[in-house]
């Protein structure tokens, strides 16, 4: 018990030594915190933040004021989005200058607000915000620089985003696009409205025709045993082989007439010519009254029906069972415009002319005409300038059709014709082969017969039911049907593109034996190429009463 006292106990001594250690150490401590207080107050009066003869204390407070103030990051997050937009400005303003000189308003305009926001800091009043002592922070102030900043700012935005077009490429080329696209889109529907307008002017008949028409089948009915052949034997030049025999297939009575009336007054000897002429039932009458009312020169003309050509029938011949389909009626009797233009590269084969035999009995010439052996096939859309003897003298050298080439280039060619996706078009003709024109066509009969092109034309076009070969017409099936077999001729027999076409030289035309109106403006419409008309009308028989009758423009 005494041990543990003894042991337990501190001597006078101990305690004395223990005090002055414990005051040593003090006074060390403190002599530390003066020197650190000096090292700092020295550091804050070169950084401006206090004075040395404040102290610690009160270096102290500004430190615990400044963090706890909060207009002053207001003030440096308004500072930094104002010199933000200003350098934004400047950016602009120097891309503009790079640009063109319209751009030079976009110039002045970034330098300004740039400017602006220079001047808004140097402004008198809000110096105090930007001074040293960030203790005398006057918020009314601020609010109003604030204001001010958000102003500029909003208007600096505005600029830019008005301005973004002129500098940002990638929204000019889509802009570009979209207007591209918009105006294509117009484009096509104009191009489709406009398609279905021209295909209503140009085969739509015209008043004057129909009176015309109307007024000859009138006399027709009341005179008949004036114009009819009934019972007649037929006059043995139709037949004759050694005559100039021409074949004329139409339902439009004055087109046929002007071709007749221009080929026997340019003739050197009318009276060797012989004209067939083959219409519908409906048109035979006044096509009959038509030809018996004037003389041609001694020239011989035939009228006849298709009708009277028994072999032509559903039964033989393929587009006339074709034209029977559910199908190709729909192609040509849709009534909806959106539906009849869908395909306007194609719209002229919605011609209805293609529904008519009329338009496929070249394809039966000798099986129409089987005395003869040669013969001239003329479209009612031409006018003929020269004497046309000459083809007759012509050696064919063993071809079929005697054809005016229509190709320059690489237009005009078969793979325009055809659809040389199919195999079998690509494995039996060449897509560059040259195209010939209808319209003035010399054929060698006895060579198609030998050559057996009829059957060769039923062949391509029971093939063709479904148009998957070629689209509608008669000019791809005789680009097949005589491929091998056509002879070309100079290009001063057939001139082409009257219709259509109003840069045709004059000197072209004088030379040209045969002149074709192919096209919609037909010499007959209202829209014929004026130019052009005269070579036309000049055939027209306008001293016939029912063509006065008619008020035929002359």
């Amino acid at each position: 018990m005494a041990n543990h006292r003894r042991s337990c106990g501190l001597s006078p001594f101990k305690l004395l030594a223990s005090a002055a250690a414990a005051a040593a150490a003090f006074l060390l401590l403190a002599s530390s915190l003066s020197a650190t207080s000096r090292t700092d107050a020295s550091r804050l009066h070169r950084l401006g933040i206090g004075s040395a003869s404040h102290g610690y204390a009160s270096v102290g407070r500004s430190i615990l004021a400044m963090k706890s103030d909060p207009l002053k990051p207001r003030l440096d997050q308004l500072q930094k989005q104002a010199d933000d937009h200003r350098a934004l400005a400047l950016a602009y303003a120097s891309y503009a200058r790079k640009l063109k000189l319209e751009y030079s308003k976009l110039v002045r305009i970034f330098a300004d607000l740039s400017k602006n926001y220079s001047d808004l800091i140097k402004k008198p009043g809000y110096h105090a915000l930007f001074g040293s002592d960030s203790l005398g922070i006057d918020e009314t102030v601020l609010r109003q620089f604030e204001k001010e900043v958000k102003e500029r700012i909003k208007v600096t935005r505005q600029a830019v985003s008005e301005s973004k077009e002129s500098f940002d490429n990638q929204l000019k080329i889509q802009k570009l696009k979209d207007t591209i696209f918009a105006v294509n889109e117009q484009l096509t529907k104009a191009k489709k409205q406009g398609a279905f307008s021209s295909l209503i002017a140009a085969k739509s008949i015209p008043k004057s025709l129909h009176c015309l028409s109307m007024r000859l089948m009138e006399e027709r009915i009341a005179h008949p045993e004036k114009y009819t052949d009934e019972g007649k034997p037929p006059k043995p030049e139709l037949e004759d082989p050694n005559l100039y025999h021409y074949a004329i297939f139409s339902d439009n009575v004055l087109a046929a007439s002007v071709v007749v009336n221009s080929a026997v007054k340019n003739a050197k000897e009318p009276w060797k010519h012989v004209f067939h002429v083959v219409t519908d039932k409906m048109n035979l009458g006044a096509m009959q009254v038509m030809f018996k009312l004037k003389e041609y020169n001694g020239a011989h003309v035939e009228v006849k029906a298709v009708e009277d050509y028994k072999f032509l029938n559903s039964s033989y011949v393929p587009v006339l069972r074709q034209l029977e389909s559910a199908n190709l009626q729909k192609f040509y009797f849709e009534n909806k415009l959106e539906n009849a233009t869908k395909d306007t590269m194609n719209m002229k084969f919605r011609n209805p002319k293609y529904l008519s035999i009329l338009n496929h009995l070249r394809f039966y010439l000798p099986e129409m005409y089987p005395k003869l052996h040669r013969i001239l096939f003329l479209d009612d859309d031409i006018v003929v300038q020269k004497d046309l003897t000459g083809l007759w003298k012509i050696d064919m050298d063993g071809k079929v059709n005697g054809a005016v080439e229509t190709c320059f280039g690489s237009f005009h060619r078969y793979a325009q014709y055809m659809n040389f996706s199919h195999p079998l078009i690509k494995e039996k003709f060449n897509p560059k082969a040259c195209a010939w024109a209808y319209g003035m066509n010399f054929f060698d009969l006895d060579a198609w017969r030998r050559e057996k092109c009829t059957e060769q034309y039923h062949y391509w076009q029971n093939l063709n039911e479904n148009r998957t070969l070629w689209k509608l017409g008669t000019l791809p099936p005789g680009l097949i049907t005589f491929y091998s077999t056509t002879k070309p001729l100079d290009k001063s027999w057939h001139v082409l593109g009257l219709g259509y076409n109003p840069s045709i030289s004059m000197e072209e035309i004088r030379n040209a034996a045969v002149v074709h109106f192919n096209g919609n403006m037909k010499p007959w419409l209202d829209i014929a190429m004026s130019l052009f008309k005269p070579l036309w009308t000049k055939y027209v028989d306008y001293e016939l009463d029912f063509v006065q009758a008619c008020n035929f423009g002359v």
